[in-house]
């Protein structure tokens, strides 16, 4: 990274989206990128537990992954509750 895009703040990371609150879980959707699209992806936390998400499924829309990974995730804990930690 340049000296310049260090002083102007340039080449940053760019703030991930807004965690999704469901059933006392927060569900941090991080759709990874790949060749073809976004592989569904999140970080699922609760009292300091963590599980992370990871599918098999790849969305080619950016917008639809993210969406796509929320719903994956809140139907794992709809299903596993807890468990999902265990």
């Amino acid at each position: 990274m340049s000296l310049l895009s260090k002083l102007f703040g340039g080449g940053g990371r760019k703030p991930g989206p807004e965690p999704v609150e469901h059933n006392g879980f927060t569900i941090h959707p991080e759709p990874v990128a790949e060749s073809g699209g976004y592989r569904i992806a999140a970080r699922i936390e609760q009292d300091g537990k963590v599980h992370n998400l990871i599918r098999a499924d790849v969305i080619q829309n950016q917008d639809e992954a993210m969406e796509a990974t929320i719903n994956k995730a809140k139907q794992a804990i709809d299903t596993l509750g807890e468990r999902i930690f265990g």
